[in-house]
């Protein structure tokens, strides 16, 4: 089975409860803002009748790879718990060490690239879940 380790953005932190990471928090991973994966998408579904695209593969990313553990300090330190215990179990099986992508093709074709820096991307969705959980 196929697993894709995907980093939204637990509301743990924001429950006060521990931050638990599988792996050994090395695997480097390409993360991209929702809004920004949507824009891709949209970019590409209004321009694959007139560019001829049908069956052809795009991907949209940030092009910024950080290692899992960063970026959860990242996320720790945006939501002002620097100090926040975080647990390492490295008991992740099958993981891949780095995956990323590259988004050449979707420049070149689609004139897309990503809006957001990784840091404006965080600080949206952690308001949006302090927002959606009621909590400051």
């Amino acid at each position: 089975m196929y697993r894709r380790p995907v980093l939204i953005l637990s509301p743990i932190p924001l429950h006060n409860q521990p931050l638990i990471i599988r792996s050994d928090g090395t695997p480097k991973r390409d993360y991209i803002y929702i809004k920004d994966a949507v824009h891709g998408y949209v970019t590409l579904a209004e321009n694959i009748e007139r560019l001829k695209l049908s069956g052809e593969a795009f991907n949209f990313s940030s092009e910024n790879q950080c290692n899992v553990m960063d970026m959860t300090r990242r996320i720790l330190e945006l939501m002002g718990k620097k100090d926040y215990p975080v647990k390492v179990l490295n008991q992740a099986k099958g993981e891949i060490k780095d995956q990323y992508l590259s988004i050449e093709k979707a420049k070149k074709i689609l004139n897309w690239k990503p809006i957001y820096s990784l840091e404006d991307g965080l600080r949206e969705t952690i308001e949006w879940y302090r927002s959606f959980f009621g909590l400051k």
